[in-house]
């Protein structure tokens, strides 16, 4: 039985091309005890794959040249001589990137069908919705505090925006268009957005939070984080989750020019990544799930077809064409 594959075609310098991707077809191997085959339903895209596909060090290992890329994916077992699963379970896996693969039982999360639809699992109740959680325990919210997202319209973003609304505070988000700060009004409950291509970012939230915030939600950094820390009230925290402004940047930018206000402010910054956090999973999904299936919360996606289609779905993601969760159904 044969399956298809991407691979990273090379190390990309400055922003990745479809040239930066690779397809093949492949021999699948005959499973043995202990494994199972499993053709993949859905497969995630997301913002920490570019950092792999540079040969650094960092928090994971990065992409290998000429090999299949790695991220997490949904999948129905078709065949199974492991005991553990049966052939029909879902599986959750981090063997994104290919339609059909085998492996060990072990390396897999059983997840329940019956939630639908099934990309859920790679978004709101997966790690990205927990990403949102963990971000927002960190910096001890409070439902009297006043926060900012950034990237709000994006996959973390609009889950953080939500769980702090649902927590009772005054909600503030950036978006890339006019259309993403409509529905993050309309659809997901922000009390106010901006399009950060309006007018410069300090400028934008000192008039949607002239009283100031008390949270900042980081998840482009850059000019965003220098407004956040202008914005910042005395005691302020920020959850330091990502940068997404610089990954494709060829060589180093100036950080924000007003770093001393983390002194004269007493600011927190709390970096941190959500894989040191999976004993929570079981314990965000609890809390979450109920949320989503009243309608309180909304798991936002952009669905692509196919999975030759999946280096273009990365690519529109990096360029901030999604709403929500980026995911390419196989």
């Amino acid at each position: 039985m044969t399956g298809r594959e991407i691979r990273l075609a090379a190390r990309p310098k400055g922003w990745p091309t479809l040239e930066t991707f690779e397809h093949a077809e492949v021999e699948l191997p005959a499973i043995g005890d202990g494994q199972v085959l499993v053709r993949n339903r859905f497969m995630s895209v997301d913002p920490y794959m570019r950092g792999r596909m540079n040969d650094v060090k960092s928090y994971v290992p990065p992409f290998q040249v000429g090999q299949p890329l790695q991220g997490s994916a949904v999948g129905e077992v078709v065949e199974s001589r492991a005991d553990t699963l049966r052939v029909g379970d879902l599986v959750q896996s981090m063997f994104g990137w290919r339609d059909y693969y085998v492996a060990p039982a072990s390396q897999l999360r059983a997840v329940d069908r019956s939630i639908e639809p099934w990309s859920v699992y790679l978004g709101a109740l997966g790690t990205t919705g927990l990403t949102a959680w963990v971000g927002w325990k960190l910096t001890e919210l409070k439902g009297t505090d006043r926060v900012f997202v950034s990237g709000a319209a994006g996959a973390v973003g609009s889950l953080a925006g939500q769980l702090a609304k649902q927590r009772g505070c005054h909600v503030i988000g950036s978006a890339g268009s006019a259309e993403k700060v409509r529905r993050l009004t309309s659809e997901l409950g922000f009390d106010a957005a901006f399009d950060y291509h309006d007018d410069k970012v300090t400028k934008q939230l000192a008039a949607a939070a002239p009283d100031g915030i008390d949270v900042y939600f980081d998840n482009v950094g850059g000019d965003h984080l220098e407004a956040a820390i202008a914005c910042l009230r005395d005691h302020g925290r920020i959850a330091a989750c990502g940068s997404i402004s610089r990954y494709n940047d060829e060589s180093p930018q100036p950080g924000p020019r007003n770093l001393f206000q983390i002194v004269t402010k007493r600011l927190t910054i709390r970096g941190f990544i959500v894989l040191d956090w999976l004993r929570e999973l079981k314990t965000f999904q609890a809390e979450v799930a109920p949320l989503i299936a009243s309608g309180k919360i909304k798991a936002l996606e952009t669905v692509i077809d196919g999975l030759d289609n999946a280096p273009e779905a990365f690519l529109s993601m990096l360029r901030g064409g999604n709403v929500g969760k980026m995911v390419v159904k196989i």
